[in-house]
């Protein structure tokens, strides 16, 4: 039929309604909403793309009934990638490689594991087990971190980057004191009298450490708040009674070194590898990111 002849039937048709109903009010409150659905329908006919998407519907559809799709958890493909894999990691020293007999028995054992794993999983033997969901887990992170691919920095991303990062290349200041065992606070006291009159014994001088170029950010988390401040307090070469998380201790400054900030000139290599790898990991993420929008997290009270 020719759209001349398409046009004429559409129009025949919203005509119609008006000739069944007369000059009634009713009458011609329908024909107005029906001209206007005709009119949009012939111009939706006449769009090429919905010409392109049902030709394309179509040719979809024909070829799933020709060429139905392979069923993928019944197909196990050994790649010439995995055999390759087999051959490279047979013998770590490299003294020889694999016979076709030593290959086919790894084959045959990888298929073997592939096979197990794909029925276990169908039969939902890997629900609940968090050592399985994390290994396919770390397994995806893996791949993804794999394609991940990071140019090098411009100068001006690296010097941004390590302008926000510089405490990790500067020099933190350290210091180095002797202390004592813990212990209760009283015996700490008798210590600190004995150590002043120069009366401690031999087995608590042995017993005493000295701890060389500590650094002060770490004295926190390894004795104390309260026992870091009260060592930068004290004057250097003076005993004095600290307390730490473990205990009581008698203890010395014996020298403090100030921490010098780090210069991009001199650590630029491996600046750059650190920026990096902090690319990767946010890029790695961001992709981790994109498949959550997928997915709605619910939150049981």
């Amino acid at each position: 039929m020719s759209n001349a002849a398409q046009t004429l039937d559409l129009d025949d048709a919203a005509a119609r309604p008006a000739e069944r109903g007369g000059n009634s009010d009713a009458s011609a409150q329908e024909v107005a909403p029906s001209r206007a659905r005709v009119t949009a329908l012939r111009k939706l006919v006449r769009e090429p793309l919905l010409h392109f998407l049902v030709l394309g519907g179509l040719i979809f559809a024909a070829d799933s009934v020709l060429h139905p799709p392979a069923s993928n958890e019944k197909v196990i493909t050994v790649s010439k990638a995995l055999r390759q894999s087999f051959i490279d990691n047979f013998d770590e020293d490299k003294q020889r490689t694999p016979s076709s007999a030593d290959l086919q028995k790894m084959i045959d054992a990888w298929v073997a594991s592939e096979i197990l794993y794909r029925e276990g999983k169908a039969l939902g033997v890997d629900r609940g087990d968090e050592m399985i969901r994390d290994r396919v887990a770390f397994k995806l992170q893996l791949l993804i971190f794999d394609q991940v691919r990071v140019p090098e920095p411009t100068e001006a991303q690296l010097r941004a980057w390590f302008a926000d990062n510089h405490a990790r290349f500067d020099a933190p200041e350290r210091v180095s004191f002797f202390m004592t065992p813990a212990t209760d606070e009283a015996t700490a006291r008798q210590q600190l009298e004995d150590i002043r009159g120069q009366r401690e014994s031999e087995e608590l001088r042995d017993q005493t450490r000295v701890i060389l170029g500590r650094p002060v950010a770490s004295l926190a988390g390894g004795y104390g708040e309260g026992f870091r401040d009260g060592l930068l307090k004290m004057p250097t070469g003076d005993w004095s009674l600290l307390q730490s998380n473990d205990g009581w201790h008698v203890v010395r400054l014996d020298a403090r070194e100030p921490g010098t900030p780090a210069k991009l000139e001199d650590v630029r290599d491996e600046a750059a590898k650190i920026w990096h790898t902090d690319e990767t990991r946010r890029q790695a993420w961001d992709a981790v990111t994109r498949l959550k929008a997928n997915y709605t997290i619910r939150y049981e009270p």
